[in-house]
């Protein structure tokens, strides 16, 4: 029974650890900006990252707490920013998306599985679902501070020149991920 209960403690130290270390992964890549016509980072892949290392649970609780971390004010989104104001801002959206971006892919691994095309769909999927909350997030703050704006423009400025760039990360994601997973065992 005490050998149960050390186990079970030992498990919830290693889920704490290891949700803190994406969540500080995830505030790097944020802060790591690539410049091109349109600068972009590397959040999607962070949080690709932890779900794929740590599983659908985790890594979904990885990508909560970074949300909440940012929401409370550490400045772990891109720019170094941090507050409710990053999250209600015209780019909120896609911040709180990659809660549903992590959600959608533990549900996928869930039903289906983990084989290598269910987990690249997943992304796919899970990205997708980010790109519509996001962008729907952010035509309802453009418009109220500036008047509507039509869904392809939207998608001109928000997501289209985020396309290549997000599926160089998924491939990135997916092979990193699984070297990680062979060298470091995560419990």
């Amino acid at each position: 029974m005490i050998a149960q209960v050390q186990t079970a403690e030992r498990s919830r130290t290693y889920d704490i650890v290891y949700i803190g270390m994406f969540v500080v992964v995830m505030a790097i890549c944020s802060w790591i900006s690539i410049p091109m016509a349109v600068p972009f980072t590397l959040q999607t892949f962070g949080v690709f990252m932890a779900v794929l290392v740590l599983g659908g649970k985790r890594g979904t609780l990885a990508v909560l707490v970074y949300i909440l971390a940012g929401a409370i004010g550490i400045p772990v989104f891109s720019g170094f920013k941090g507050g409710a104001g990053a999250l209600l801002g015209s780019t909120g959206g896609y911040i709180l998306g990659f809660l549903f971006t992590a959600l959608v892919m533990w549900a996928i691994e869930k039903f289906f599985g983990n084989k290598p095309v269910v987990t690249i769909i997943s992304m796919l999927v899970g990205l997708l679902v980010c790109y519509a909350f996001g962008t729907a997030w952010f035509m309802v703050v453009y418009a109220r501070a500036n008047g509507p704006v039509g869904l392809m423009t939207a998608l001109g400025w928000c997501v289209f020149p985020f396309i290549i760039p997000d599926l160089v990360k998924i491939a990135l994601a997916y092979v990193l991920s699984g070297q990680i997973r062979k060298v470091v065992q995560i419990h």
